[in-house]
C-alpha cells in the first residue's frame, strides 16, 4: 500500500499537519509591523530592572507591572461607562461593568501567584524597595476615587509629579461613578434628595435615605425598572469583585511580611484590613435587609 505524503515546502522531506498550518504564514516583517511592534514588546519587557540580587524580584517586579496594565483598563471601562450613563445610554455601561469586574477577578488572580513568594524570599529584597509602596500607586487611587471611596489626603503622595497630581485631582472633585447612576435614578423620576444631587463631590460615599427608597422601588418591581434594575446588579457585582481583591491583598501580605509595617509608612496588614470595612454602593447592600 502506497501512502501519500505532502512534501515539505522547504525541501525537507513530508510537512507534518502543523507545517502544513503555517508555511503561507508572513516571516519577513522587515517592511511591515510585527506582532511586537503593535504591542511595543520591546518597551514592555525591557521594564523589568530588579536593584537586588534576590531571584524573587523579578515576579514582584511583574505582578505589580501587569496589575498597573489591568488597572489602566479598568479605568478606561469605567470612565467609558460613567459617560454612557450621562448619556442614558445604559447597556454599553452594563457591557464595560461587566469587563471591569472580570478585570478584578484578574487581580485577584494574580495576587495568587505573589503568595508563593515566602516571607524569607521576601525579606532578602524588601530593603531594595525603599519607600515605594502599592499605596502609591496613582491608578489605584484614582479607581477608589471613580468608585466613591474619596479622601484628599491620598493626593500627598502624588504632589512631587505634578501632571500625576493633576490626573488624581481631577477624578477626586468629579463625581464618582455611583454619583452619576444617582442622577440617572433621579432623571428617571425617583425624588432624590436635592442635597444628594449637588454635594461636595470630594466627600466619600454615605448613605442616603433617598437613595435608598429609589433602590427599594426597583427591586420590588423589576419589570417596570429593569435598566436600573441591572444597572443595580452590575454595581453589586463590581463591588463583590472588588471586595475580593481587597481580601486577597490582605491576606497575601499576611502571608508574606504578618504584620510588619509596610514599604510606604503604612502599619501594612491591619490598614489593609481596615479597608475591607469600606462600602463602595451603601444603599444597594443594605436594601437587601429591608427589601
Amino acid at each position: 500500500m502506497t501512502q501519500t505524503t505532502t512534501g515539505c515546502p522547504m525541501g525537507h522531506g513530508a510537512a507534518t499537519p502543523a507545517q502544513e498550518g503555517w508555511h503561507d504564514a508572513q516571516l519577513d516583517f522587515s517592511d511591515s509591523m510585527s506582532y511586537g511592534d503593535y504591542l511595543s514588546l520591546d518597551a514592555i519587557l525591557s521594564a523589568q530592572h530588579p536593584l537586588s540580587p534576590d531571584h524573587n524580584e523579578m515576579l514582584f517586579i511583574v505582578q505589580h507591572q501587569t496589575s498597573e496594565l489591568w488597572m489602566k483598563l479598568a479605568l478606561y471601562e469605567l470612565r467609558a461607562a460613567l459617560e454612557a450613563v450621562h448619556r442614558d445610554e445604559l447597556p454599553p455601561a452594563f457591557k464595560m461593568l461587566a469587563r471591569v469586574s472580570r478585570i478584578f477577578e484578574q487581580l485577584v488572580q494574580a495576587w495568587t501567584v505573589l503568595s508563593t513568594m515566602t516571607p524569607s524570599e521576601y525579606t532578602a529584597m524588601r530593603p531594595y524597595l525603599g519607600a515605594s509602596s502599592g499605596f502609591q500607586s496613582h491608578q489605584y487611587r484614582q479607581i477608589e476615587f471613580l468608585l466613591g471611596n474619596k479622601n484628599v489626603q491620598m493626593l500627598k503622595p502624588h504632589a512631587h509629579r505634578p501632571a500625576v497630581l493633576a490626573e488624581v485631582q481631577a477624578t477626586l472633585e468629579a463625581p464618582s461613578f455611583y454619583d452619576e447612576v444617582i442622577r440617572l435614578l433621579a432623571r428617571r423620576g425617583f425624588p432624590i434628595a436635592p442635597e444628594r444631587l449637588d454635594r461636595d463631590w470630594t466627600q466619600p460615599t454615605t448613605h442616603d435615605a433617598s437613595v435608598e427608597a429609589a433602590w427599594l422601588a426597583v427591586y420590588r418591581d423589576p419589570s417596570k425598572y429593569w435598566e436600573l434594575y441591572e444597572m443595580a446588579e452590575e454595581l453589586v457585582d463590581l463591588e463583590d469583585a472588588f471586595r475580593q481583591w481587597r481580601f486577597r491583598h490582605v491576606t497575601t501580605v499576611e502571608r508574606i511580611i504578618g504584620f510588619k509595617q509596610g514599604t510606604g509608612g503604612t502599619n501594612g496588614a491591619p490598614y489593609l484590613r481596615k479597608m475591607l470595612d469600606v462600602v463602595l454602593f451603601p444603599e444597594l447592600w443594605h436594601v437587601r435587609t429591608v427589601l
